[in-house]
C-alpha cells in the first residue's frame, strides 16, 4: 500500500515531469550515499506531525492497493480509486511511457498539474465521495463539464483567484452536492473501461516498482516540489490522490517554500567534496575554497568542537535523511589558509585522521585553459595522523612542555599474531611487530612468542611507546585488551591516547606480503643508481631473511604509509634494527614502570623519572638518542668502558677549549636536523628550513675542517675522536648545495628568486623573460594610451591591488575611448584599463603561474639531489647526537656525590653510600645513603624487613637504578660502586588488579612472579616486594618462602626480597654460606611504641614488628578506630603467644616421654620454637 501511495505522491514533483535524461543530471546527496533499502519503506509509512489526523487514521486503504482483485465497489469509492489510478498513470506516462490516446480531457488535467497545481491536504476518506471536484470528473468522463468555476480554478494557474472549497472543508457544506449524482452516473457508464485501465496501471506499477532501489528513487523525487505550489495553488485531483498516503507534506503558503528548500541541487564543489569524502569516511576532510579551508557536515561539528571555531548550522549527515529534510546546505566551519598547519596539528593531536584537499589549479592558468567554466580541480594532497605527521619540523611536540608531557615517541607500531605452534588456544601466541618513526626514519622489528600474561608484548610497547597502532588481522582477547588498556586513557604510560587502526589479514597474507616486499625493493633497485645496487641487493637479502610475521607487518606498514606518501622511509635500512638485540640489557614493562625509567607513577609525566634526571641534552636529536640509551643499557663491557671513558674525559676537561667549543656549537643548534633531513627525504621541507639546516651543517663542518683523523680531534677517547672526525666529511656536499641558493630569498621563502641566476633551470629563465617582455610591452603601451588621451605622457597607477590603471581627470573624460573599461573612480578622477592592458595582464599572470610551477619543480629536484646524500648527512647528525648525549652524561657526572663505577666480569653489585637518583633531586632534605653488597659466590639475596614507610622500597630501587645507570655509561650517585654486567633487572612491586583481563590483585602478583622465574638467569637482578600479601597469611607465607628458596638455590640470581612475614627470617639458617642475609630498616620507638621515628638506615637482623598502627596514625585514621585497633592488636599478640607456649609445652612433653623415634629432629624443632618466643 505504501508503495502505491509513494507513486501517486511522486507525480507532484517536477522531476517526474522531466525527461529521463534531465532526471539523470539532477544529482542529489543520496546518489552518493544510497540509503539502506530496509529504511526506505519505514520512511514512507511514518506520518509527519503536519498531517491531518484523520487521514492518517483512515483504515480503508485496501481498495486502492489491489484494484485487480478487489470486489465490486460502490460508485463513489470506485470513482475515487479510478481517479487515483488515473493520476498515477498520467504521471507514469509522462515519465516512462507514451501518452495514452484515451480520455483526452485527462491530458489537460496532467498539463494543469505540470503547470503547478499544488498537492493538497488529504481529507478523511468517508467524505471523499461527497466532495468530488471537476478535475476528477475530467478523469472519469468525457461529457461537458457542469461546474465552470471549478474547472477554471483547476486548469488556469492563477494564485490570486478565490479557491473552491477544499476537501478538508467541504464536509461542513450544508447542501447535498449534485456532483455526487452526476459522478455516479458517469461511473456506471464507464465501469468496464475503468476496470481495464486499472489493471493496466497496476501492471505498470508493479513493473516500475520491481527494482530494489525504486523506493529510494521515489523518495528522492519526492523531495522536489514545483515552485508554483509555494504560491498555495492546490489542484483538486491531487488532493484525492494524496488521500491514501500516510505521509503528507502540506505545501500551502510559507510551508511550501520551506519544503522547496530541500530540493536544492548539489553544487559542483559539494559533488567534489562528497566524492572525496566517500573514499575517506574515517577522515576529517578540510577543503581549500578560495582563501579559506572549510569543513562540511559532521566534520564541521567535530572541527568546531576541537578547534574552538564557529560551526554554521546545516546538514551534518552525508546521506539524505528525513531528519534533515528541512535543511538545504551542509553545516560548515572554516579558517584562513595560513592557519592550516596550526589547526591540523591540533586535530591530529586529538587523535583524528585529517585529509587536506587543495585546489591544484590556479586562477590565471584555468582562465586560459579548456575547463574555464568548470569548478576548480581539487585533490586530496595530504593525509595526517599522529604517527605520520612530518609536515612541521616541530612535529607534535608542544614547545616548552618538556616536563609536563610524557614521552610518546612518534612511533607507528604494526602488530600481528597467531597461535603458537601446537597451541589451539590463544594462551601462547606468536607475535610479529614492526615499529617505524617516520619523523626520523628509525625502524624496529621483532618476532617472538609470548605467554598468557603478554608480558613480552607489554615490554616492547612500553619501550617503543607508540602513538599509533596498526593491527593486522584479529588479535587474541588478551593482546587486544592489553593494547586497549595501554592506548585508551589519556593518562596512560604513553602520555596520551594512542590511535588504533585495523586492517584485514587474508589467509594468503604471508605469500602476498613476501611478493609485495620483493616487488617494492626490486623497484627501488631498478630506480637507484648502479653504485647503490650492491647496498640495495644486501638490503633485499636482509628483508628476505625476516620471519613470516615480521614480513606481514612490513608489507602492511608499506601499504599503510604509501597512503601518506611516506613509504620511502623503508629505503633507509641502515636504521632497520631488531628490538631484542643481544647487546642490550632487558628492562621489561614492569621494570620500566616500577623503577620509573621514562615516566613517574604518580601522574605519568616525565618529571621524576630516571630519564628526566639524566637529561642534560641541548638538541632534540640528542635527547632522542639519550632516551634510547636509557632504555637499552649495554652488556658489552668494552663498549661500556669506551663510553664511560668519553664521559670522564668530557667531565675532566670541563673548561678546556675542545669541550667549550663543542658545547658552544651544540648550544647554537636550534634546528632539529634529524627531522629536517627526513623531511627533505620526503620532499616536504620548506625553503627557510632547508637553508637553516644546510647552514648549521656547514658551520659545524667548517669548525672541524682541519680534523682529518680521530687523532686530530683533540680528544683521547676514540668514541669522541670518531664522532668529531665524521663531521667535516660533508663539507663539500653542503657547500655545493648552498652555492645554488640565494640566502635572502630562502629566508623570505621567495620561490621565484630562490636559486641564484646561474643555477636557474631553462623553464624558470624562459618564464622570467616572458614576464619581462610583457612588462616591457605594458610600458611601451603608455605612449599609445597618451596619444588617445591627447596627452604627452601617461603613468600607470596601482589602487587596491589592481595594477596598470590609467587615471583620467573627470574633466577630460570625453577623450576616453568607449573600449576602455572603467575599473574605479572618485569625484575628481576615473581609472581605466585598456583592452590591450587587460590582455597583457592576463598573459603576465599566466607566465607568473607557470613560473611558480617551474620553481617548485626545480626545488623538488634539489631536494632529490640532497636526498641522495641522506646517509652521509644522517651519519653526521648521529655523531652530533652522540656528542650531545655524552656531554649530557658528563654534566650529570659533575653533580656533587656522583662517582665513576668500576665494572667487573663477576656477577656482583657492591655499592657504598648509594642514593636514589630521582628522590634526592626532588627531596628538600638530604637523602640517607645506604650500602648494598651482593655477589653470586657470597651473599646473593637480602631479606629486608622493617616498619611500614621505613624506606624498604626506596632502598631496593636505588640499588637497581644505580646498576642500570652504570650500564648506560653514566656516573652514579654513590661513594663507591663496583658493578658486574647484569643481563636484566626484574621487579615485582606494588599491588594492583587488572580488571580488563579479569585478573585479581593476587593473580597479577603471581603471574608476574611466574614470568620472572621463567626468564631470570644467574646474571639477573630480581626484586620481589611483599610477595604473597594478596591471600591468606598461611598461603602467602608458603608461596613467598618457596619462591625465595627457588630463586636462591636454583636460579642463583641476585635477589632483594621485601616482606612483612617475620616467619621467613629463619630461612637464613638454611644456607650455610650465608647466601641469604636478613637486614632491616632502622627505627626508634618512643612513647611506649605509640610513636616510631624512621631512621632510613639498613642494619643487620630483622624487624619483629611492622608498626602498621603508626602508619594508620600518620594517615589520620580517627582516634576511635585507632583505640579499638590497638586493643585488638594486643589481644591477638597475647593469644598468639599463648598458642606458641602451649605448642611448646606439648613438644617438651612429647620429647620427655619419647613418643616419636627421631629425637634429633624433635630437639631441633624445640629449639626453633624457643627462639621464636
Amino acid at each position: 500500500m505504501f508503495a502505491l501511495n509513494s507513486t501517486s505522491k511522486a507525480k507532484q514533483n517536477p522531476s517526474s515531469q522531466l525527461t529521463p535524461s534531465q532526471n539523470k543530471k539532477q544529482q542529489t546527496i543520496s546518489s552518493f550515499f544510497t540509503p539502506k533499502p530496509s529504511q526506505t519503506p519505514k520512511l514512507s509509512q511514518t506520518p509527519k506531525p503536519s498531517q491531518t489526523p484523520k487521514s492518517s487514521q483512515t483504515p480503508k486503504p485496501a481498495p486502492a492497493a489491489k484494484p485487480s482483485s478487489s470486489p465490486p465497489l460502490t460508485p463513489s469509492v470506485r470513482s475515487n480509486t479510478v481517479d487515483n489510478r488515473g493520476d498515477s498513470g498520467a504521471e507514469e506516462d509522462d515519465d516512462v511511457l507514451p501518452i495514452r490516446p484515451t480520455a483526452s480531457r485527462r491530458k489537460r488535467t496532467v498539463e494543469a498539474a505540470q503547470g503547478g497545481d499544488g498537492e493538497g491536504i488529504p481529507p478523511p476518506k468517508r467524505v471523499r465521495s461527497t466532495a468530488i471536484t471537476a478535475a476528477e470528473e475530467d478523469d472519469t468522463d468525457n461529457t461537458p463539464r457542469k461546474f465552470l468555476g471549478q474547472t477554471s480554478a483547476a486548469n488556469i494557474n492563477v494564485g490570486k483567484q478565490p479557491k473552491p472549497p477544499s476537501q478538508r472543508t467541504s464536509k461542513y457544506i450544508f447542501s447535498s452536492s449534485p456532483v455526487f449524482q452526476i459522478e455516479n452516473e458517469d461511473e456506471e457508464d464507464e465501469d468496464a473501461e475503468t476496470q481495464k485501465r486499472r489493471e493496466k496501471l497496476h501492471e505498470k506499477f508493479v513493473k516500475k516498482l520491481g527494482r530494489p532501489d525504486s523506493f529510494a528513487e521515489l523518495r528522492r523525487k519526492n523531495k522536489i516540489i514545483p515552485e508554483e505550489e509555494a504560491q498555495g495553488e492546490e489542484g483538486a485531483e491531487d488532493e484525492d490522490a494524496e488521500a491514501d498516503e500516510p505521509q503528507v507534506k502540506p505545501t500551502k503558503g510559507k510551508k511550501g517554500v520551506a519544503t522547496k528548500k530541500t530540493a536544492s541541487k548539489l553544487t559542483p564543489m559539494e559533488k567534489q567534496y562528497l566524492e572525496i569524502k566517500r573514499k575517506h569516511l574515517d577522515t576529517l576532510i578540510v577543503m581549500e575554497v578560495g582563501y579559506k579551508f572549510r569543513f562540511f557536515g559532521e566534520d564541521a561539528r567535530i572541527a568546531a568542537k576541537e578547534l574552538g571555531i564557529v560551526c554554521i548550522p546545516g546538514k551534518f549527515r552525508y546521506d539524505e535523511h528525513f531528519s534533515e529534510a528541512h535543511l538545504d546546505r551542509f553545516a560548515s566551519a572554516s579558517f584562513p589558509v595560513h592557519r592550516l598547519q596550526v589547526h591540523v596539528k591540533r586535530l591530529v593531536q586529538a587523535n583524528h585522521k585529517v585529509g587536506v584537499v587543495r585546489q591544484i589549479e590556479t586562477a590565471a592558468l584555468k582562465a586560459a585553459g579548456d575547463n574555464r567554466n568548470a569548478p576548480f580541480v581539487r585533490k586530496l594532497t595530504n593525509l595526517y595522523t599522529k604517527g605520520t605527521y612530518v609536515d612541521d619540523v616541530e612535529g607534535l611536540e608542544t614547545p616548552g612542555a618538556g616536563g609536563a608531557r610524557a614521552q610518546s615517541t612518534g612511533y607507528l607500531l604494526c602488530i600481528t599474531e597467531s597461535n603458537a605452534k601446537g597451541w589451539g588456544t590463544d594462551e601462547k601466541v606468536h607475535v610479529g611487530i614492526v615499529a617505524v618513526q617516520p619523523a626520523t626514519g628509525d625502524i624496529i622489528y621483532d618476532d617472538f612468542e609470548d605467554g598468557f600474561m603478554r608480558s613480552d608484548i607489554e615490554t616492547r610497547l612500553l619501550h617503543i611507546a607508540p602513538c599509533e597502532f596498526l593491527i593486522v588481522g584479529e588479535l587474541s582477547k588478551a593482546t587486544d585488551k592489553l593494547i586497549e588498556h595501554l592506548s585508551a586513557s589519556k593518562t596512560n604510560v604513553f602520555g596520551d591516547r594512542a590511535r588504533v587502526e585495523r586492517v584485514e589479514k587474508p589467509k594468503t597474507m604471508a605469500a602476498q606480503a613476501y611478493s609485495h616486499i620483493s616487488n617494492f625493493y626490486a623497484d627501488k633497485m631498478k630506480s637507484g643508481s648502479s653504485s647503490d645496487s650492491d647496498n640495495k641487493g644486501a638490503l633485499l637479502d636482509k628483508v628476505h631473511q625476516l620471519s613470516e610475521h615480521v614480513t606481514i607487518c612490513l608489507s602492511a606498514m608499506i601499504t599503510h604509509l604509501t597512503e601518506y606518501g611516506l613509504e620511502h622511509v623503508f629505503d633507509l635500512t641502515k636504521y632497520f634494527q631488531p628490538f631484542s638485540a643481544r647487546s642490550y640489557m632487558l628492562l621489561n614493562g614492569n621494570t620500566l614502570s616500577s623503577l620509573e625509567i621514562y615516566s613517574n607513577q604518580t601522574d605519568y609525566t616525565e618529571k621524576g623519572s630516571l630519564f628526566w634526571t639524566m637529561d642534560r641534552t641541548r638538541t632534540r636529536f640528542g635527547r632522542r638518542l639519550l632516551r634510547k640509551w636509557v632504555g637499552r643499557p649495554l652488556l658489552d663491557k668494552d663498549k661500556l668502558e669506551e663510553r664511560i671513558a668519553a664521559v670522564e674525559e668530557l667531565k675532566e676537561g670541563e673548561h678546556t677549549i675542545p669541550v667549550d667549543k663543542l658545547t658552544y656549537l651544540l648550544s647554537h643548534i636550534k634546528t632539529d636536523l634529524e627531522k629536517v633531513l627526513i623531511r627533505i627525504y620526503y620532499k616536504k621541507c620548506t625553503r627557510p628550513e632547508l637553508l637553516a639546516a644546510l647552514q648549521t651543517l656547514q658551520k659545524i663542518a667548517n669548525e672541524y675542517s682541519s680534523v682529518k683523523t680521530p687523532a686530530d680531534s683533540g680528544f683521547k677517547s676514540c668514541l669522541l675522536g670518531e664522532a668529531i672526525a665524521s663531521l667535516p666529511k660533508i663539507t663539500e656536499d653542503v657547500n655545493a648545495f648552498l652555492d645554488q641558493i640565494s640566502t635572502q630569498a630562502a629566508k623570505d621563502d621567495d620561490k621565484y628568486s630562490f636559486f641564484r641566476e646561474e643555477y636557474e633551470t631553462d623553464d624558470i629563465t624562459e618564464h622570467k623573460l616572458g614576464i619581462a617582455a610583457v612588462e616591457h610591452d605594458l610600458n611601451e603601451h603608455r605612449n599609445v594610451a597618451a596619444e588617445k588621451l591627447k596627452k604627452k605622457k601617461v603613468e600607470y597607477v596601482t589602487v587596491g591591488g589592481i595594477e596598470y590603471l590609467i587615471e583620467v581627470k573627470n574633466s577630460e573624460i570625453r577623450n576616453v575611448p568607449a573600449s576602455w573599461a572603467k575599473i574605479s573612480g572618485t569625484k575628481a578622477v576615473s581609472r581605466f584599463h585598456t583592452p590591450e592592458v587587460v590582455k597583457m595582464i592576463r598573459e603576465r599572470d599566466q607566465h607568473k603561474e607557470s613560473l611558480a610551477a617551474a620553481c617548485d619543480v626545480a626545488y623538488t629536484s634539489l631536494l632529490t639531489n640532497i636526498s641522495a646524500k641522506y646517509q652521509a648527512f644522517r651519519d653526521c647528525v648521529h655523531s652530533l647526537a652522540t656528542l650531545d648525549t655524552l656531554l649530557s652524561l658528563a654534566a650529570l657526572a659533575s653533580q656533587p656525590g656522583y662517582v665513576k663505577p668500576t665494572f667487573t666480569s663477576d656477577i656482583q653489585i657492591s655499592i657504598t653510600g648509594g642514593r636514589h637518583p630521582m628522590v634526592e633531586q626532588l627531596l628538600l632534605d638530604t637523602y640517607v645513603p645506604n650500602n648494598l653488597h651482593l655477589a653470586q659466590d657470597k651473599t646473593r639475596a637480602l631479606l629486608i624487613t622493617g616498619p611500614n614507610m621505613g624506606g624498604k622500597s626506596s632502598y631496593v630501587r636505588s640499588g637497581a637504578l644505580i646498576a642500570i645507570m652504570g650500564q648506560i655509561g653514566s656516573y652514579v650517585p654513590a661513594e663507591e660502586a663496583r658493578l658486574g654486567m647484569l643481563d636484566a633487572v626484574y621487579t615485582r612491586m606494588g599491588a594492583f588488579d587488572n580488571m580488563l583481563k579479569g585478573e585479581s590483585t593476587f593473580m597479577v602478583e603471581l603471574s608476574e612472579t611466574s614470568d620472572i622465574l621463567k626468564s631470570a638467569t644467574p646474571r639477573s637482578l630480581v626484586i620481589l616486594d611483599e610477595l604473597g600479601r594478596g591471600t591468606s597469611t598461611f598461603d602467602g607465607v608458603a608461596i613467598a618462602e618457596a619462591v625465595l628458596d627457588y630463586v636462591i638455590r636454583d636460579l642463583k640470581a641476585l635477589t632483594l626480597f621485601i616482606t612483612h612475614y617475620q616467619h621467613l627470617a629463619r630461612m637464613a639458617q638454611r644456607f650455610q654460606k650465608q647466601e641469604l642475609r636478613n637486614v632491616h630498616m632502622r627505627f626508634e620507638e618512643r612513647d611506649g611504641g605509640k610513636e616510631v621515628v624512621f631512621l632510613y638506615e639498613v642494619e643487620e637482623g630483622m624487624s619483629h614488628r611492622s608498626y602498621g598502627l603508626n602508619v594508620a596514625r600518620l594517615a589520620k585514621v580517627p582516634e576511635g578506630v585507632m583505640g579499638v585497633a590497638e586493643v585488638k592488636s594486643k589481644e591477638l599478640e597475647e593469644k598468639m603467644r599463648a598458642c606458641r607456649v602451649a605448642n611448646l609445652s606439648r613438644m617438651v612433653r612429647g620429647f620427655v616421654e619419647g613418643e616419636n623415634g627421631d629425637r634429633g629432629e624433635e630437639l631441633e624443632r624445640l629449639v626453633e620454637g624457643i627462639e621464636q618466643l
